[in-house]
């Protein structure tokens, strides 16, 4: 498994390159690209320049999840889904069974167990002990974070589980998240790290950090790390 650091000047534009990258040669190889989201505000620009560079990008051949969500309903403004939906899924036509949503609106133990069966029911289709994203993209809190597993949490040790219902310390606290079994079965990663004030904070999670939980993420390809300027 390979980590590996790259820096950039123009974020959103060299993110969507990366993304795009993956996607061609998944689509050639598989048919199929699937794609593991990555929550909050700063994808918006991400999203923007996918949009943008994507010509010819047969979207009914890209499939999305999401590595995060909170529990508030999808068209609140703190949804994950609501944010992909207005800059990415809307814009880019791609089909509807095409989006995996996490379900935040009902009970959240609920909502876990109805995102894992669903991943793994398609894991199954295609004989995977476990759904495997071509690219899992995520991001980096101020405390090591990452998808929804927080210092502490007892998420954090899960070794069977791949989805589960978990408290973060800022609001909405409940929240859903895959786990590190279903994040680490992703062919590569990609670490989206735009602010420069997280760059110690990426480069000891790479180094292996263990207070930070981004440090136990592996991908079974590659884990790359794009860090702004």
């Amino acid at each position: 498994m390979i980590s590996r650091i790259l820096h950039s000047n123009d974020f959103a534009a060299d993110a969507a390159r990366a993304i795009l990258d993956h996607a061609r040669k998944a689509i050639a190889e598989r048919g199929l690209f699937r794609l593991g989201l990555t929550g909050g505000r700063s994808p918006r620009a991400i999203h923007a320049a996918l949009i943008a560079q994507a010509a010819g990008l047969p979207w009914a051949k890209v499939q999305l999840t999401f590595g995060d969500e909170r529990c508030v309903a999808p068209d609140h403004e703190d949804s994950n889904y609501r944010v992909a939906k207005e800059t990415l899924i809307d814009p880019s036509g791609i089909p509807a069974g095409n989006v995996f949503r996490m379900r935040g609106e009902i009970d959240p133990e609920t909502a876990a167990r109805e995102y894992e069966d669903m991943l793994r029911a398609f894991a199954g289709r295609l004989g995977e002990p476990r759904y495997a994203h071509d690219l899992l993209l995520l991001g980096l809190g101020e405390d090591g974070h990452t998808a929804s597993l927080f210092p502490g949490s007892p998420a954090l040790d899960e070794t069977t589980r791949e989805v589960l219902p978990v408290i973060g310390p800022k609001p909405p606290p409940q929240r859903l998240s895959m786990t590190f079994p279903l994040i680490n079965a992703a062919h590569h990663v990609l670490f989206l790290v735009p602010q420069a004030d997280k760059r110690a904070i990426a480069e000891a999670a790479v180094a292996g950090d263990q207070r930070y939980p981004a440090s136990r993420v592996h991908g079974q390809e590659c884990t790359t790390w794009l860090l702004g300027p």
